[in-house]
């Protein structure tokens, strides 16, 4: 275990257990530091940890103490392992789970605590008046946006174009809202987002399945009679096989949407993370129709508990969104909208991007070099982009009964037949490796590459 984690860990102990009381000073870095003969880096990189997990917090010319606001807690035991008679086994391999493949985890990690800090800083400078809360967001954090999608998606639009909302699923429910109809039917990728799905079907959408290959949705067969109200897709990184869609297809999509009236969905949620070169533009970069409303979300790259997203819609379906938004009063709080505006203007986010960039793809290559040399009976994709990977596994292979082993051994992971809504046309598992260290990742993803071979050579 790398020292910075085992530090962190010895602290936390040390406070859950109650030898370090709320309220304790810590020794400076330096001076722990010496004392445990290993770099002040260590040190600092276990206190930032432990301060953005709440443990600890920094006083400014004073040091670093044990939070106070531990005070009365009372730590939770560790739960007693389940009986042999308990009725859910897959929780009870979820408990016994060391590592856990999950697609949609981040590693919050990878913020800076002094980042952290300065977003907060810059709100409270000053105090909220009444108005500082509009349906479409804090004009700040809105003209930040839009000046970050011109300037890296693409994108030709100003801040009278964004609206805010509490995050990207949100705004997909929104858009629905906007234009669906009990009964209209609703385009989806096929294999797709089942979150998505769930969400169109909750407003009335009749879901329309059209397949998706390794470039991502097929534009040749999206149906005409009659034409969904509304396409869903995600061109920039597949859900859940990880391709981009070609320009030339994005091309088509556009015109095809024009032609019959169709607004696209284009869900944009970890365009930031591309390994492989600079991002595609955004297909709503390539509109001049305005048949494309365009979502995004600061979780990935930031944290998701901020609960922040956008779409960015032309004139008259934007209007209808803030009615819609206004009826809800479902609102991201003010501080945190000017906390991201700040981040974005003021150049921290951009740099930010850069170090999440470099801190997954060290995690991506792990995955790559742990799962290598199972072709042709297992073929990694996906991995351009993103904080998942797709292992496609011949059909020859059980990826059901792969997962099954691989839970009884310490390993949670989930195969794509969820994403479908017909009987699916390829198997194998989902790998999200956001939420884990690449020590896990390498023994996970050791455990599958074991078991993969263990079925080849049942079926040899």
């Amino acid at each position: 275990m790398p020292l910075q984690r085992q530090l962190a860990g010895r602290i936390r102990t040390a406070i859950r257990d109650g030898q370090l009381a709320p309220g304790a000073r810590l020794p400076s870095s330096r001076a722990l530091a010496v004392s445990l003969g290993v770099s002040r880096t260590v040190v600092v990189g276990a206190y930032e940890e432990l301060g953005a997990e709440g443990y600890l917090e920094g006083r400014r010319g004073s040091g670093t103490y044990v939070a106070a606001e531990l005070a009365g807690l009372t730590p939770l035991e560790d739960p007693a392992p389940p009986g042999p008679s308990s009725p859910y086994p897959a929780a009870d391999l979820r408990a016994k789970a060391a590592i856990e493949f999950t697609v949609g985890r981040t590693d919050t990690r990878v913020l800076s605590l002094r980042l952290w800090k300065r977003m907060w800083r810059s709100v409270a400078r000053r105090l909220p008046s009444h108005d500082d809360s509009p349906p479409e967001g804090d004009p700040h954090l809105r003209t930040a946006i839009a000046a970050y999608l011109r300037q890296a998606r693409g994108l030709r639009c100003g801040p009278d174009d964004v609206v805010v909302t509490p995050g990207a699923m949100q705004a997909l429910r929104l858009l629905a809202r906007a234009v669906v109809r009990p009964g209209d039917p609703a385009a989806v990728e096929e294999p797709g987002y089942p979150v998505a799905r769930q969400i169109l079907r909750a407003e009335g959408a009749s879901l329309v399945p059209v397949p998706a290959d390794d470039d991502g949705l097929r534009v040749d067969l999206l149906p005409t009679r009659p034409p969904p109200v509304l396409v869903y897709v995600t061109p920039s990184h597949h859900y859940p096989l990880g391709g981009r869609l070609p320009v030339p297809r994005r091309m088509r999509l556009l015109q095809w949407a024009a032609s019959h009236g169709v607004l696209i969905v284009e869900d944009d949620y970890d365009s930031e993370l591309r390994y492989g070169g600079p991002p595609i533009p955004a297909a709503a970069g390539l509109d001049g129709a305005g048949c494309v409303a365009y979502v995004g979300t600061f979780s990935d790259v930031l944290t998701p508990v901020l609960r922040l997203g956008y779409v960015v819609a032309a004139p008259t379906l934007r209007r209808r969104i803030l009615e819609l938004k206004q009826q809800t009063e479902d609102h991201t709080p003010w501080p945190v909208q000017r906390a991201v505006a700040t981040l974005i203007a003021e150049g921290d986010f951009s740099r930010h991007i850069a170090r999440v960039r470099r801190h997954y793809a060290a995690r991506r290559a792990a995955l790559r070099e742990a799962l290598s040399g199972l072709e042709p009976m297992a073929t990694l994709r996906g991995l351009d982009a993103g904080l998942h990977a797709f292992l496609e596994l011949h059909p020859a292979l059980d990826a059901e009964a792969i997962a099954r082993q691989a839970a009884t051994r310490g390993v949670i992971v989930h195969t794509i037949a969820p994403c479908y809504l017909a009987r699916p046309d390829r198997q194998g598992l989902l790998l999200g490796y956001g939420g884990i260290s690449e020590e896990d990742i390498r023994r996970g993803a050791a455990v599958i590459a074991s078991l993969v071979r263990e079925a080849v050579e049942r079926v040899d």
